[in-house]
Order: structure tokens, then C-alpha cells, then sequence
């Protein structure tokens, strides 16, 4: 097969990102889901819209935004934009009403309301408040990435006599974005609410005293964000992102976000302003950054809303051992988050600081939060004489100020911090504990498919290991070297490692398992993971299709391989698997002539994670742990009935929710962890 016909099959990128957040989106929809969980995930795809225009936007966009292209994107993104305002509006504004929530606008308030509104304005938020009516000695002023803004046509003169018709309100990030009414001023039973967007549309003549406003609209500019340094060209790489993430907040006006109702003119003089084309302007039906209503989810803070707390195990491998070492000696640990704690990490790095047979901790960083209790003790560590390392990667996008605050502070109490390789981003997630035992050295490792973040653990499945392997914690040790020295990757025992050996043994495996098929042997491929936009190996999963291979491919997010293209991919099945949780795992399975090999690893199957990215995958080789993770991570999705998604011939997905009956209590993915056993029962593992 040529090339060039490759090429043409692959899915639109950007499309499939835009696709996955509309399935995300549906979950806003769903009347099983509790009210506020709702409303959060329509928050959820607002942000990801946020970072989509911040970061992949800019990619496509011509280079001249008042040239004639329209990119692939916009008309998916208008669509998704439009229907987001349609499920606020139509549904969860008028649901959270009928459960006693209101969000009360400037027409419907009561007269001692407004009165308290005029308070609450003059008190706190018109002092924070610096209009401006622009002349040429006022300019337009710089408007911040995603911060809320006013435009303003003004009728009238000015203190000096001067018709000046445009004034401009900048919002400053400080002021609560949602208040509640008092009790009293408010029907009994019910909670009532105003948004500051409201509270200032309902004041903008008090901030232009002696005009008249005539049209009005808030607004909000979305901004490229990606930090972009030369480092090649930087003595210090941390000092040069300190530098640039003063500027991310003014990058290139990527979007713009007007009030439905705002004026041809007061859009056309915005979109000048920020030389932007006619696509990127989007009228919306209600606030400009619905990413805000998250606060009012806190603000009203009613668990019956919510979904009901979820209790994470400890991992019945560690539970009551008396030392954490002494159990992961006895055989290779798997913990399963969020089902199982992350809290048992926490739990043997505490150890490790407190073990004077302890010599030394090695860790990497990509994101670990702003306040980390593991960040703190490998600080503890440094002050009780282990020597530490600690490789963190300052790129991580933005995560960037969390990490600079991290190294800062990990230096200053004596630990080896350095950030990776040059031109490439540690993304490999590694911890490596040095103990002695007697006349040995013996180490501890642990690797995981996702972040050192206690927060995230707790939303995102991922899998990670604890294991004594010598020849796993031998390359371990390797890619730490590299980390730190530059010292050439020797031939490493267990792990494959990016950017040298990751994309071509993965090939290697989706070829050998094709020519099992070829040979009339089984041959089965399961692969779980968050994107797949490799072209390399994409183009081998199409040859390994037509071989007959059974192809599996449990994607979340972007996948620009299409299923079931006939000629192409008519053994490629895909599937995407969106609920509580966000699916983070990544799982790659090959069976050839009954040999089963299993692999974690932390890394997607795009092109930045295969040449990109320092990223590691290890084998699974415990049988039971193999199939533990065959049980809970690709058996369990591929017979989901409630959060799955299936992709049709034509790159569209068709929830499989809407095909079967009411799935069974339990059988969503907050409960899947515990019905392993029953799913297996009923359906043998890839029939």
C-alpha cells in the first residue's frame, strides 16, 4: 500500500479532540448522573477548550488571521460551544431551579436585593475597578489570557467636552466570580445566587459617571500559552521559563468570547483589535468562562448532588505489613489508582526517609501539584542525610511555576536537582530507593503510567508497580544517568525507553504478532491508551489489520486511526471509554500463538512521546498480575455498557449506553474494580 494512501485515511487531529470533549459533554446530559457532577463536567469541557485554543489552535491557524483559510476545527468548535450553552441553559440552569438554586439576574432581583447588590458593588468590587475610555492617550489596555473584560459605547461628552464612545472595563482576577444571597432576602428553601459578570453589567453607568451607555458586552480573549524557549541558546533553563511565564498571559489572540447579543461594531472594533478572523469569534448564550461555574458548585455544596464518596482500598498486597520493603521483597506489587490508594506510595516514602539503612532516593517529576506531601518528604529526606535526586521536568505545560517552586526549594535544603535532557521532556515516571541489607545494596522501584500527584490519583486511572527486579531497577538506574550526566542509554534488560527504542519495539511487537496471523496462528492485540497520532504506528496497525489481526484500542482522546475501513482497518475495532473517572492507563497487550505479553508504560502513541519524551515501558511478567490487569483494564472496558463509545466506518462515535438496556447497578466505572470476577464469568477474555 502506498503511502500517499495512507495519509489520506488518517482522521483529522484537532476534529478528534473536539470529538472527545463532545462526549465528555455528554455526560452533562445523563439524568443518572448527580445534578452538580453535571454541571462540573460541562466545566470540564470548557477548560479543555480553554487549553485546546491555548495550545493546539495555534498550530493550524494561517498566518495571516485575515486571510481567506478556515480551519478544520471551527466549525466543530462553534458547534460544541453552541451546544454547551443549549445544556446550561435548557437543562441544568432550569433543573438547579427546580431544586431551590437560582442564579439570579439584574431583571429578577428583588428591590432589597438590589440594594444589597449596590452594596456589595460599591464596598468591594468598584474599587478593584479601573475603566478606561480609549483615546490616543489611552490605548487599548492589555487584556490577560481568559480574564473578563467590558466593552462599552458611550453617548455623552467627557469632563473635558470630548465624545469619546469607547470605554473598556478589565476585571481583575481577585474578585469571587459567584456570591450567595443572604437568608434573609432570599424565599425559604432556597439558595440564591448572583455572578459578578451581572453585578458590573448592572453598574457600568456607575463607572462612567455623567455618560450614557448605549451597547455593552463582556468579553474574553483566549491566548496562545505555549511556552516556547530555545534551549539550546539558554545558560539557565528554569531562569528563561521564569521569564516567559510573565509573557504566556499575553501571546497571540487565538479567540475571542462576546455576549450574544454584543453589536456588529463592538465586535468588529474587538476582533481588529486583536487581528482576528471572522471564525474565531463565538456569541454565547450566558457567562464567557463557564469554567467559573465550578465555584458555584462549591458555593452550593449539597453532597446529595454529588457522587457519593469514593473509597479507595489499600493495596491488599502492603496492607498491615509490618515494613513496606519487606513485602514488595516477597514479589512485584500492582496498584490499580484510583480503586487503590495512593496514599501506600506516600506510605513507603515515608519509610524510606525514616529507615537509616536508607541511602539514597532517586525520583522524576513531571506533575506533582502545588502543595505535595511527597515533594515534602523528599525535602525531609535530604535533612536526614539520604542523598536525593530529583529530575524535574520545568515544561511540563502548565505546571511550569509549580515545578520552578519545587526545584527552588529542593536546592535549598541540598538535594540534586536537574531537569532532564536538553530538547526533550522527562516524562518517564520513576522512583528508585537505594537500601542497604547486610553486605548488599538492594533497590526499591517503583514506575507508573501516571503523575506523582495525590489530587489527580484520585480522578485519573493509572496503574504503577513496586518491584525489587534487579534487572528493571538496573535499567532504572540507567535512565537516571542519562537524566543526569548524558551518559549513552547502555542496552537496557527489561525496559524499552524513548526516544531510542520505544517506537521500534513497539513496531517490532505489532509485527511479529502480524505474522502469527499470516501464519494462521492466534494473534490478538489489546491496546489502551490516551492518544493515538503516531504515523509510524498507525501504519503498522493497518498492516497487521489485513494480515488478520484482532485489533482492540481502547483510546480516550484523539485517535486519527479509523475502524472498520474496508481494505484498511476491517479488523480494527476502537473504543473510548468516558465516566467518572479520566481514563489515564496505558496497557498494551500482544498475544501471538497463545504468548501473551503485557506492557505498562507512560507514554501515548503519538510522535512527541516516541521522539519527543524521555519515556519508559516496562513488562508485566508475573502471570497473576498480567492477568489482573487483562481483568480490571482491557476485559472490563471492552464489555462496558455504560461509558462507552464506539467508533463507527465514518470516525464518528456512537455511545454504546444508547444500544443495551439500563446497565446494571455496578457496572460503571467507579464499581468496575469490584466486578472483575462476575465480567470475567460472563465473558471470556477476548472471545
Amino acid at each position: 500500500m502506498g503511502r500517499g494512501k495512507l495519509s489520506d485515511l488518517w482522521l483529522d487531529r484537532e476534529l478528534s479532540l473536539l470529538a472527545f470533549n463532545a462526549r465528555v459533554l455528554t455526560l452533562s446530559e445523563r439524568g443518572d448522573i448527580p445534578l452538580l457532577e453535571r454541571l462540573r463536567y460541562l466545566t470540564i469541557v470548557s477548560s479543555n477548550l480553554d487549553e485546546f485554543f491555548e495550545v493546539r489552535a495555534a498550530l493550524v491557524e494561517p498566518t495571516n488571521a485575515h486571510g481567506q483559510h478556515v480551519p478544520s476545527y471551527a466549525k466543530a468548535a462553534h458547534e460544541l460551544v453552541e451546544r454547551q450553552y443549549k445544556i446550561l441553559n435548557q437543562h441544568l440552569m432550569p433543573e438547579l431551579a427546580g431544586q431551590g438554586v437560582d442564579l439570579v439576574s439584574h431583571g429578577d432581583r428583588t428591590a432589597e436585593q438590589k440594594a444589597w447588590v449596590k452594596q456589595l458593588f460599591e464596598r468591594e468590587i468598584k474599587p478593584l475597578l479601573l475603566p478606561v475610555v480609549l483615546d490616543p492617550s489611552h490605548p487599548f489596555p492589555q487584556v490577560a489570557n481568559k480574564s473578563l473584560n467590558f466593552i462599552v459605547k458611550l453617548s455623552g461628552e467627557d469632563a473635558f467636552g470630548r465624545s469619546n464612545r469607547i470605554g473598556i472595563v478589565k476585571v481583575t482576577r481577585n474578585l469571587q466570580r459567584y456570591y450567595r444571597f443572604p437568608a434573609r432576602l432570599s424565599p425559604s428553601g432556597r439558595m440564591q445566587f448572583v455572578s459578578i459578570s451581572s453585578i458590573i453589567r448592572s453598574h457600568l453607568r456607575d463607572l462612567f459617571a455623567g455618560r450614557e451607555v448605549s451597547d455593552f458586552s463582556q468579553f474574553r480573549v483566549t491566548r496562545h500559552s505555549d511556552l516556547s524557549v530555545d534551549e539550546d541558546d539558554v545558560k539557565n533553563l528554569r531562569t528563561a521559563l521564569q521569564q516567559g511565564l510573565v509573557h504566556r498571559n499575553y501571546g497571540q489572540a487565538m479567540r475571542l468570547e462576546v455576549s450574544y447579543g454584543c453589536t456588529e461594531e463592538l465586535a468588529s472594533l474587538l476582533m481588529a483589535q486583536f487581528n482576528l478572523a471572522e471564525h474565531a469569534l463565538y456569541r454565547v448564550h450566558g457567562p464567557v468562562n463557564l469554567v467559573r461555574l465550578s465555584r458555584l458548585i462549591e458555593l452550593v455544596d449539597q453532597p446529595r448532588w454529588l457522587y457519593p464518596s469514593h473509597a479507595a482500598a489499600y493495596p491488599p498486597a502492603l496492607k498491615n505489613a509490618e515494613s513496606l520493603f519487606t513485602q514488595i521483597r516477597k514479589g512485584d506489587v500492582l496498584i490499580h489508582q484510583p480503586f487503590e490508594q495512593f496514599d501506600a506510595l506516600i506510605d513507603l516514602l515515608k519509610e524510606a526517609v525514616n529507615d537509616p539503612h536508607v541511602l539514597a532516593i532517586k525520583q522524576t517529576i513531571y506533575r506533582t501539584g502545588s502543595d505535595s506531601r511527597l515533594m515534602e518528604l523528599l525535602q525531609e529526606a535530604v535533612t536526614r542525610g539520604k542523598e536525593v535526586t530529583v529530575v524535574v521536568e520545568l515544561k511540563a505545560r502548565f505546571d511550569e511555576e509549580a515545578n520552578i517552586n519545587w526545584s527552588q526549594r529542593l536546592e535549598q535544603v541540598g538535594a540534586q536537582v536537574v531537569y532532564g535532557v536538553v530538547g526533550l521532556k522527562t516524562h518517564a515516571k520513576l522512583m528508585l530507593i537505594s537500601r542497604r541489607e547486610g553486605a548488599n545494596i538492594r533497590r526499591y522501584a517503583h514506575l507508573s503510567t501516571g503523575n506523582y500527584n495525590p489530587r489527580t490519583a484520585r480522578l485519573y486511572t493509572d496503574l504503577s508497580m513496586l518491584t525489587v527486579d534487579p534487572k528493571i531497577t538496573a535499567d532504572i538506574e540507567a535512565v537516571f544517568n542519562l537524566l543526569a550526566n548524558q551518559t549513552k542509554l547502555p542496552r537496557l534488560n527489561k525496559l524499552i525507553a524513548a526516544p531510542f527504542h520505544l517506537q521500534r519495539q513497539l513496531i517490532a511487537h505489532i509485527q511479529s504478532t502480524a505474522q502469527a496471523a499470516r501464519s494462521g496462528l492466534d494473534a490478538r492485540m489489546v491496546l489502551k491508551m490516551n492518544a493515538l497520532t503516531d504515523e509510524k504506528l498507525m501504519s503498522a496497525l493497518v498492516q497487521a489489520s489485513q494480515d488478520g489481526v484482532k485489533i482492540d484500542l481502547l483510546v480516550r482522546g484523539a485517535c486519527m486511526l479509523p475502524a472498520q475501513v474496508k481494505g484498511f482497518t476491517d479488523n480494527v475495532r476502537v473504543r473510548s471509554i468516558v465516566g467518572r473517572f479520566l481514563e489515564h492507563s496505558r496497557v498494551f497487550y500482544f498475544r501471538a500463538n497463545g504468548v501473551e505479553t503485557l506492557w505498562l508504560s507512560s507514554a501515548d502513541w503519538m510522535n512527541r512521546n516516541m521522539l519527543r519524551r524521555i519515556e519508559i515501558a516496562w513488562p508485566v511478567e508475573d502471570p497473576q498480575l498480567r492477568q489482573r490487569i487483562i481483568d480490571e483494564c482491557l476485559v472490563a472496558y471492552l464489555h462496558d455498557t455504560a461509558d462507552a463509545w464506539d467508533m463507527q466506518k465514518d470516525g464518528h462515535y456512537l455511545s454504546v449506553r444508547h444500544l443495551h438496556r439500563k446497565p446494571a447497578k455496578g457496572s460503571s466505572q467507579a464499581h468496575r474494580h469490584s466486578a472483575q470476577l462476575a465480567l470475567m464469568a460472563r465473558h471470556p477474555f477476548l472471545a
